[in-house]
């Protein structure tokens, strides 16, 4: 269970953060309400937050993925998805670290669901492959199959 200071905390420090996560998937004033409603699901959910199942990050970032999910599945996107993600600090080692958002949001429109959403956790949250592994229900080699396609896909993509 989380306390209203550290919900507090919760929101200023991961707020940029799924702003931007939301900002690579849906368009326009959108992303700011499903940031806000990403945020009051948190809120409403405090009570059956468990840290001993996972770090309040990842509990966020499950509380994001599902909501910007299912805004999706009701609201076909009709536009491109912007390119550009909000927050400097998502991307940050290596590959990866090296290139702007524009780049690596353009360059993840073109991966399967599945490998963005292991390159999110691996660089946008810093989880280890272990810990991406638990929280997306797969093995660990499932994981680190789909992360290593992942960076062999965007090499290429973001070299160019």
């Amino acid at each position: 269970m989380l306390t209203a200071e550290e919900l507090e905390r919760l929101y200023a420090e991961y707020r940029p953060r799924v702003l931007g996560y939301i900002r690579a998937r849906v368009a326009g004033w959108q992303a700011e309400d499903l940031c806000q409603d990403v945020f009051e699901r948190a809120f409403r959910a405090a009570a059956q937050y468990d840290p001993a199942k996972a770090a309040p990050g990842t509990w966020l970032y499950a509380i994001t993925r599902n909501t910007v999910i299912n805004h999706l599945r009701r609201f076909r996107p009709t536009a491109e998805l912007p390119e550009a993600l909000a927050d400097e600090s998502a991307v940050e080692d290596g590959l990866l670290g090296e290139e702007t958002l524009e780049e690596l949001a353009a360059a993840l429109e073109g991966l399967p669901p599945e490998m963005t959403d292991v390159i999110v956790l691996r660089y946008w949250d810093g989880q280890p492959l272990t810990a991406i592994a638990q929280t997306l229900g797969f093995s660990y080699g499932a994981v680190k199959l789909r992360h290593q396609k992942a960076l062999a896909l965007l090499r290429p993509l973001l070299e160019s």
